[in-house]
């Protein structure tokens, strides 16, 4: 059984595609067979690693995307994977072992417009669909909207790790503050559509401080997400081994000339500040890879 992680924050904009991209990309690159799983509508991560051409053609026909994918009839998820995604401008793959499965801006009709055929909640749609094809994977990897709504839903459901990327600031502490909460009702409302063989719900088992600028000390943030946490691990509402990792990630102009160029940051040629962020990227998914061998906690 793979790996199954969402990456999810209550608070936007806390760099949360940046992240998964990259940590998955060094997953990749590591041997590890990885499949990222686009669920927010905005589509950043497909745009990112199809570039703008390529996902056009999806948005434009509808087809090809995980929103197609819940009229059966039409397209599964199986269907709609894009192998080996991150291609050089000559068309050739350069990071074999990452697939994507990409969405369009249509993704957000599922919300309102979409009324399942059988009366089964999408999530558990999707999660019958994400079980055909799971296996052929070490890391299946949701990249989630920030709020518990019908298409994160699908994410955490499937998933049983959530990894929340913050900020050193007050307004990701809330936002994980309500993230949790949100995610115990969401576990509670879908017990009973889970299957054997899924393995535990999701419960919040990282979290990741992310793009972290220059000369900002995040020791006081950091000591207030600590205590918040080992709260929320007392109260038994987030997993026994949940932990703020060690690496953090820095903030570095790489980053964003990699989504300009198509690119993870592992596959973009050297330049000042490469190396640092890439090692950032690189540590975390080496702990994170550690973090699923830890024995659980009494």
């Amino acid at each position: 059984m793979p790996r199954r992680i969402s990456f999810l924050n209550y608070k936007g904009g806390v760099g949360k595609t940046s992240c998964i991209v990259n940590i998955a990309a060094c997953l990749a690159e590591s041997g590890h067979r990885v499949l990222l799983v686009d669920l927010d509508a905005q589509s950043n991560t497909s745009i990112w690693l199809m570039r703008l051409e390529r996902w056009n053609n999806l948005n434009i026909t509808g087809q090809g995307s995980i929103y197609a994918t819940f009229d059966p009839a039409r397209e599964r998820l199986r269907d709609t994977i894009v192998k080996d995604v991150v291609i050089d401008r000559a068309g050739e793959k350069v990071l074999p072992g990452l697939d994507l499965l990409p969405t369009t801006f249509n993704l957000i009709d599922i919300e309102h417009e979409y009324k399942p055929a059988d009366g089964r909640p999408v999530y558990a749609q999707f999660q019958e669909q994400l079980a055909e094809i799971e296996s052929d994977y070490d890391f299946v990897m949701f990249d989630c909207p920030p709020n518990v709504m019908k298409a994160a839903q699908c994410g955490l459901f499937c998933s049983n790790e959530v990894y929340v990327p913050s900020n050193p600031d007050a307004l990701s502490l809330i936002g994980f503050t309500l993230l949790t909460g949100k995610l115990l009702q969401f576990n509670e409302r879908s017990a009973s559509f889970r299957q054997s063989g899924m393995g535990k719900p999701a419960r919040i088992t990282g979290i990741i401080f992310n793009a972290i600028k220059p000369n900002v000390d995040i020791e006081v943030p950091k000591m207030r997400m600590q205590f918040r946490l080992n709260q929320f691990r007392n109260q038994k509402k987030v997993d026994p081994n949940a932990k703020i990792f060690a690496s953090s990630i820095r903030d570095a102009i790489v980053v964003r000339r990699a989504v300009t160029l198509g690119l993870p940051v592992n596959r973009v040629a050297h330049t000042p500040g490469t190396d640092g962020v890439l090692m950032d990227y690189k540590n975390l998914a080496k702990q994170i890879q550690r973090h699923g061998d830890e024995p659980a906690a009494n």
